[in-house]
């Protein structure tokens, strides 16, 4: 990942309406949510939301998709595990472990498995 688009994703997640759309959309999982649900949840008015939408998906961090008259948007799973995969290459003094999270996310098995086909392509594809 290059840095300028770390610096990107970065700086557009260190905005506490952003932060709090991204984690919601992390917590969807890869089926989104609609743009509507965002807002009812977040209780954000829609010109606030589309903007800081706007932002996040032009950082990368967030893909949308059409569904009948619907905007569903979710989490750019690849760009959140290479931003993560920046921030701890060469961690530790190559002792992985150690970067390990404290505690361990409360995914389904469904997104731990997805997650492992990003990270593996992270890896593998660079």
């Amino acid at each position: 990942m290059k840095k300028s688009t770390v610096i990107e994703a970065l700086g557009a997640l260190a905005q506490e309406t952003r932060l709090d759309i991204f984690r919601l959309l992390v917590q969807s999982g890869p089926g989104g949510l609609a743009a509507g649900d965002i807002g009812e949840r977040l209780g954000l008015p829609s010109p606030t939301l589309s903007f800081h939408l706007n932002q996040l998906r032009f950082a990368g961090l967030i893909n949308s998709r059409r569904e009948s008259r619907s905007i569903i948007y979710s989490a750019n799973f690849k760009a959140m595990n290479g931003l993560l995969a920046y921030l701890t290459e060469n961690c530790c003094g190559g002792r992985p472990e150690l970067c390990a999270p404290a505690i361990k996310p409360k995914c389904s098995s469904e997104m731990r498995a997805s997650a492992k086909r990003h990270i593996k392509g992270i890896i593998f594809n660079g």
